[in-house]
C-alpha cells in the first residue's frame, strides 16, 4: 500500500495553512507536503506536525515570485544568487522539518538567452544543489511540468529530465515524477516508471482532465497503486489534486482504491 501524502497547498484550502495540518492527520493522511513553508516559521510547521503526528514529505526551493507569476528560477541566468541563497533557505527549514528531500522548480524559459545558456545555468545550479543538500543529508528532486498548464515552463519530459541528469552528474539528484504532469505530457505512465524507478524518489498524483481527484477522470488509478507495489517503489506518493468540490467530500477516492 503506497504512503499517502496531503499536498496542502490543494487540499483543505477551506482552512486557514496551519490548521490543514490537523485536517490531513484527521483525514488519515500520514504525510503531509506544500508548495512552500516559507511564509511562516519553521518552528510554527513544526509543532503542527509534531502535534499531528505527521511526516514532512516534500516543499519546494523557493521559487522566485509566485504572486507575479514566476514558477521557478532555476533555469534563469539573472537569477543565480537569488537560487543559491534559496537552496540556503531551504535547507535551514527541512532540517527543523524533518523532511529528507525538497523539490527544484525549474522555471518558465526566460526571454533574452539563448537555449545553450539556459540550459547551461539550470544544469549548474542543479550541481550546486544537489551538492549542498547531499552534504545536510537531504536528496534534491527535479519535477517535470505539462506546457498546457504552466506554459513555456522549461522542463517537460521524462527523457529531458534524465538527459539534463546525466549533465549534472550527481547521485544527488532524482526525478519527482507527477501522474498528472506525465499523462498530458506523454502518456505510458507504467512502463517509465516501471523504467526509471531507481530514480523516481517522489510520485504526485491528479487526475485527468480536471486536475481533480483520482477515479474522475481517464487514469486507471487502481491500476497504477497495484502496479507501484508490484515493482517495489517506496517512496511517497503526494495528493497534489484540486478536489472536484471540496476536500472531505473527495476523500472517498482512497476507500474506492482499498487506501484507507
Amino acid at each position: 500500500m503506497p504512503r499517502l501524502a496531503a499536498n496542502l497547498s490543494m487540499l483543505f484550502t477551506e482552512q486557514d495553512f496551519l490548521s490543514r495540518f490537523k485536517a490531513a492527520a484527521d483525514a488519515g493522511f500520514a504525510g503531509v507536503e506544500y508548495l512552500f513553508p516559507y511564509d511562516f516559521s519553521s518552528a510554527e510547521i513544526k509543532a503542527q506536525l509534531e502535534v499531528n503526528g505527521l511526516t514532512q514529505v516534500l516543499f519546494n526551493l523557493p521559487a522566485g515570485d509566485w504572486a507575479a507569476g514566476e514558477r521557478g528560477i532555476a533555469c534563469h541566468p539573472d537569477r543565480v544568487e537569488d537560487f543559491r541563497a534559496g537552496v540556503n533557505l531551504a535547507i535551514a527549514y527541512a532540517k527543523v522539518l524533518g523532511n529528507t528531500q525538497i523539490n527544484c522548480l525549474a522555471g518558465i524559459r526566460p526571454q533574452g538567452f539563448d537555449d545553450a545558456t539556459i540550459e547551461t545555468t539550470f544544469v549548474e545550479n542543479l550541481k550546486y544543489a544537489a551538492a549542498q543538500l547531499k552534504a545536510a543529508g537531504i536528496k534534491l528532486v527535479m519535477e517535470m511540468i505539462n506546457t498546457r498548464d504552466i506554459p513555456g515552463f522549461y522542463l517537460n519530459t521524462t527523457a529531458q529530465a534524465l538527459a539534463i541528469r546525466d549533465k549534472v552528474g550527481s547521485s544527488n539528484l532524482f526525478l519527482q515524477y507527477d501522474i498528472y504532469h506525465m499523462q498530458i505530457m506523454e502518456g505510458d505512465l507504467a512502463r517509465t516508471m516501471s523504467s526509471h524507478l531507481p530514480v523516481i524518489n517522489h510520485i504526485q498524483l491528479a487526475d485527468n482532465p480536471g486536475r481533480n481527484e483520482p477515479g474522475t477522470g481517464e487514469i486507471n488509478y487502481r491500476f497504477l497503486f497495484d502496479h507501484l507495489d508490484r515493482i517495489g517503489y517506496q517512496g511517497w506518493i503526494g495528493c497534489e489534486y484540486k478536489p472536484l468540490t471540496t476536500t472531505e467530500a473527495g476523500l472517498g477516492w482512497l476507500k474506492t482504491h482499498n487506501l484507507i
